[in-house]
C-alpha cells in the first residue's frame, strides 16, 4: 500500500473499527501476541483489523490520557519497523524538473522528473503526486509515518533531484523553508525564521541531505549549504578512472572528487559517494580494482556509500551504444558475486546505504532486473561463511543493549590532509550501538574560509542506533536516550583538547542545536561551537 494512502485511510476509520481495535489492544497489553489477538476478533463484515487501525486507536487512547503511553506496545503494533531502526525517521522529497549540467550516457531523460529519475520510481512518486511541492511532500510523509506507528520528532530530510547546486539559489531557499514549515506546523516569513522555529518544533530536523556533483563544490557553495542547514552531501563520483568517466560523458575528473571531498570534510559535512560498477568501458576486474581506490586513497574514504550498478534504460544514450553491440550489462549472478567480494573490503567506518537503484524492472532493457540485490548479496556471503563489517551490517537495530557493557573504540585513519577518529560504542558481539566522527584538521587541510572553524576540531557526525524513540522516552535495552551521545562528545572533547585544539565545532542540524546547547555549545555563524582551552 502507498504510504500516503495508509494515512488517508487512517482518518476514515469507523467507531466500530476503533472499538474492535481497543479490544485487541487490551489483549496485547496482557502480553498476547499481536497476530493472535487480531485473529481472535475478525470484523463483522469479514476480514481482520490492520495494524494501522491499532496504531490509530492506541494513539487516541494514550493522547486522551485514558491509557498510559508504553513504548513497548507501540513497538509491537508498529508497521514496517525497519523504517526507523537506524535511529531517525527519514523523509524524502523531490525537487522539480530542472536542467542538469551533466550529459551522462546512462541517465534517463524524462521531462516529467529531474534528470536521472523516472516518474514511477518509488523515490520519485511522492514528488510527482504532489507536483513537487516541498511542503506537501514533507507533511504527507510525516503523516504516513505517524499513521503506521513511527515516531517523527527526529526527521532526517533527504532532498533528491539530481544536482541540487544547479538549481537557482532562491528556489533552494524556498524549498528548504517550506520543508521546515511543514515540520513546524506554520508558514514562516523567511528561512531563518523557519530554522529558529524548528529548534523547538514537534518534528525537529536532525539532518539535511542534498545531492550534487563533485565539480559543483567550491568555497562559495559550502558556505551556502551551511546557510541552508545542510549537514550531509551526496556526490556522484561514479568511477575513479578518468578514462571511464570520459567514456560515459560524466563531465568531471577524479581530481574534482578529491578536491570536493577535501573541502567538504574540512567544513564538517558527512560525505556520501555514489559508485557505479558496469559503466561503459569497465569490466568485472577493473571494477574490483576501482573499488579499492575508495579506501586506499586518503583523499577519498567516504563516510557512506551508495553502490548503483549501471542499469540499461531505453531513454538513455547508452541504449543506442548497446544496440550497436558496444556495451554488455553484467548478469545478476555476476553482480551478486562482484558486490559480495567488494563488501568484504569496506572499512568499519563506512555505511553502505544501497547496493542497487530501486528502478521498476519494466524500464530495464537488459541485465539485472532484481531490486532485492542487497538480500541476494547477504545470502551469498552467508553461504560463503563470510560477513561484511560495514556500519549498516553491524547496526544494533532492535537488539537489547546494556550501556555498561559497551566498549568504546577509536578507529583512526588519515583523510583529506587531516586525521579522522571514528569513535564507536560496540557490544560484546560487535554490534554498533553508536558512533561519533571527529576530524582533526592539519596544515594540509584546505582552508574553508568559515570563521567558526578557525582552529577548531570538528564533530562531523554523531549517531545512536536502535529503534527511533520520541524525545524524553526510554525503553529497557534500548541504545537511545541512555547518555551514549554525551559520553561520545566528552571523549571527543578530551581527545581534541589533548591535541591542542582551541575549540570544538559541530555541524549541527537546526533541530539539534538545543541538544548541543545543553552541552555548553553556542551557535556561531552556522556551527555549534565550544571553547576547549
Amino acid at each position: 500500500m502507498d504510504r500516503d494512502r495508509a494515512w488517508n485511510e487512517a482518518r476514515q476509520y469507523t467507531p466500530e473499527q476503533l472499538n474492535l481495535a481497543r479490544i485487541i489492544l487490551e489483549e496485547v497489553r496482557a502480553e498476547c501476541e499481536v497476530a493472535t489477538a487480531i485473529r481472535r476478533h475478525p470484523q463483522p463484515g469479514g476480514g481482520y483489523i490492520g495494524k494501522h487501525v491499532l496504531v490509530r486507536a492506541y494513539r487516541e487512547l494514550t493522547r486522551s490520557g485514558e491509557w498510559p503511553f508504553e513504548p513497548e506496545i507501540l513497538r509491537r503494533i508498529r508497521m514496517k519497523p525497519g523504517r526507523t531502526l537506524s535511529g531517525v525517521s527519514t523523509v524524502t522529497v523531490l525537487t522539480k524538473p530542472y536542467p542538469c549540467p551533466g550529459d551522462c550516457i546512462f541517465c534517463p531523460d524524462d521531462a516529467r522528473v529531474p534528470k536521472s529519475y523516472l516518474p514511477d520510481e518509488p523515490g520519485a512518486m511522492r514528488g510527482v503526486n504532489h507536483d513537487f511541492d516541498p511542503h506537501g511532500q514533507t507533511r504527507s510523509r510525516i503523516e504516513a509515518l505517524e499513521a503506521i506507528g513511527h515516531p517523527t520528532d527526529k526527521v532526517e530530510l533527504l532532498i533528491l533531484g539530481g544536482t541540487w547546486s544547479a538549481y537557482p539559489a532562491d528556489y533552494q531557499v524556498w524549498f528548504v523553508q517550506r520543508c521546515l514549515d511543514a515540520m513546524n506546523g506554520f508558514d514562516s516569513d523567511s528561512l531563518s525564521e523557519a530554522q529558529m522555529a524548528n529548534q523547538e518544533a514537534q518534528h525537529k530536523n536532525v539532518g539535511l541531505v542534498i545531492e550534487t556533483r563533485p565539480d559543483c563544490i567550491n568555497h562559495t557553495e559550502i558556505a551556502r549549504l551551511r546557510e541552508l542547514g545542510v549537514t550531509k552531501v551526496q556526490m556522484g563520483a561514479q568511477s575513479l578512472d578518468d578514462h571511464i568517466l570520459a567514456l560515459n560523458r560524466r563531465g568531471h575528473k577524479v581530481e574534482d572528487t578529491h578536491k570536493a571531498e577535501a573541502l567538504l570534510r574540512a567544513a564538517g559535512f558527512k560525505i556520501v559517494l555514489h559508485w557505479m560498477p558496469n559503466l561503459l568501458g569497465a569490466t568485472l576486474e577493473s571494477d574490483r580494482v576501482d573499488f579499492t581506490h575508495l579506501w586506499d586513497d586518503p583523499g577519498l574514504r567516504p563516510d557512506e556509500l551508495k553502490i548503483y550498478p549501471c542499469q540499461l534504460l531505453a531513454m538513455s544514450d547508452l541504449h543506442e551504444i548497446w544496440k550497436r553491440g558496444e556495451y554488455t550489462p553484467y548478469t545478476t549472478d555476476e553482480l551478486i558475486d562482484l558486490i559480495a567480494d567488494l563488501k568484504l573490503i569496506i572499512p568499519r567506518y563506512c555505511r553502505v546505504n544501497r547496493v542497487i537503484r530501486d528502478i521498476p524492472s519494466h524500464h530495464i532493457v537488459a541485465g539485472n532486473k532484481r531490486t532485492s540485490l542487497r538480500q541476494d548479496v547477504q545470502r551469498k556471503l552467508q553461504q560463503r561463511g563470510q560477513q561484511c563489517g560495514c556500519i549498516r551490517c553491524r547496526e544494533v537495530r532492535d537488539r537489547a543493549v546494556d550501556p555498561q557493557e559497551l566498549q568504546i573504540n577509536d578507529l583512526t585513519y588519515p583523510a583529506s590532509g587531516g586525521e579522522e577518529h571514528f569513535l564507536s560504542f560496540d557490544t560484546m558481539e560487535d554490534y554498533l550501538a553508536g558512533y561519533l566522527r571527529l576530524f582533526l584538521p592539519s596544515s594540509s587541510t584546505p582552508d574553508t574560509g568559515l570563521e567558526d572553524l578557525d582552529g577548531a576540531a570538528l564533530v562531523r557526525d554523531i549517531h545512536i542506533y536502535g529503534q527511533s524513540m520520541e524525545v524524553g522516552s526510554k525503553a529497557e535495552g534500548a541504545a537511545q536516550h541512555v547518555g551514549l551521545g554525551g559520553r561520545l562528545m566528552a571523549y571527543a572533547q578530551d581527545l581534541a583538547r589533548e591535541q591542542g585544539y582551541r575549540h570544538m565545532a559541530v555541524i549541527a542540524a537546526v533541530g539539534t542545536r538545543g541538544y548541543y546547547h545543553k552541552l555548553d555549545y553556542e551557535l556561531g555563524e552556522t556551527y555549534m561551537v565550544k571553547q576547549l582551552l
